[in-house]
């Protein structure tokens, strides 16, 4: 279309006047959604294919993949292909797959993530901080390092990287593992911006504050279903990454904080 970036939809007119058809706001674009198995990337996908974007979900378990790619009814349909992060040759061969199967790959979205129980530094098992580390930080670094020459040979593409706002600020309810994987995923953002820009490439980090998510599970106290009420649901953090997504390629985010309300940030 006339004035779009390459690989990417115009925006600013949504509809055919030829045919009535009214266009999505993300159809002809397509994304890869790593960790779309549940929480915010199973969000992130939905919200996205139904919008018209052709949509890959990634993660460890193929079942789980399955039916969440079952609850898009639409056209096109997600697909879907099991994949470790922490695995490098895994994502050379998931982006190869996602590549041939979505055509190319306007949009990455990095939203696999780990954390565990015993989480303070005198009890953090030095096995779960490798397995924090490398899920956390250089699977998106694998993910990003894989899709990369694509992106830069089209001079176009959104990196989106779910971060936590344990990625600006260390608290103890993250744990030193959980919150140096997320420092270090806020790095790698900021740095591959800064590099990518200049090449049409945008990256942005988004750091949501507590969110409603099978992660809440691995907290050393059950949090109650009052307390899942009042922060965010992963429908919410979607909303923030299809914004993002959305944007015409002039305009760039590069990081976006969203929290519950009740929650502090200061």
């Amino acid at each position: 279309m006339p004035g779009a970036a390459a690989g990417r939809a115009d925006l600013s007119d949504n509809s055919n006047e030829s045919t009535g058809h009214t266009m999505t706001q993300l159809e002809g674009r397509t994304a890869l959604v790593v960790g779309g198995g549940s929480g915010i990337g199973q969000s992130i996908a939905l919200r996205f294919a139904a919008q018209g974007c052709r949509v890959a979900i990634a993660g460890r378990r193929a079942d789980v993949l399955a039916e969440v790619a079952a609850q898009h009814e639409g056209e096109p349909p997600i697909v879907y292909r099991s994949a470790d992060v922490a695995d490098r040759q895994s994502i050379d061969d998931l982006v190869h797959w996602a590549d041939k199967s979505l055509g190319r790959i306007d949009i990455l979205v990095n939203s696999a993530g780990i954390n565990v129980a015993r989480r303070n530094l005198a009890e953090l098992d030095p096995d779960d901080w490798d397995k924090i580390i490398a899920v956390n930080a250089t699977g998106a670094y694998h993910c990003m390092r894989a899709v990369l020459p694509q992106m830069r040979a089209r001079g176009d593409g959104v990196i989106i990287n779910v971060s936590s706002i344990a990625g600006k600020r260390a608290t103890l309810l993250g744990g030193v593992a959980y919150n140096a994987s997320k420092f270090a995923m806020t790095a790698l953002g900021t740095s591959a911006s800064l590099e990518l820009g200049g090449e049409g490439i945008r990256v942005t980090t988004i750091f949501p504050g507590e969110v409603d998510t099978p992660i809440l599970l691995k907290r050393p106290v059950p949090v109650s279903a009052e307390h899942r009420a009042r922060i965010l649901q992963p429908d919410d953090v979607a909303d923030a990454a299809l914004m993002v997504a959305c944007l015409p390629a002039r305009a760039h985010v590069p990081e976006l904080i969203i929290k519950p309300t009740s929650q502090d940030f200061a």
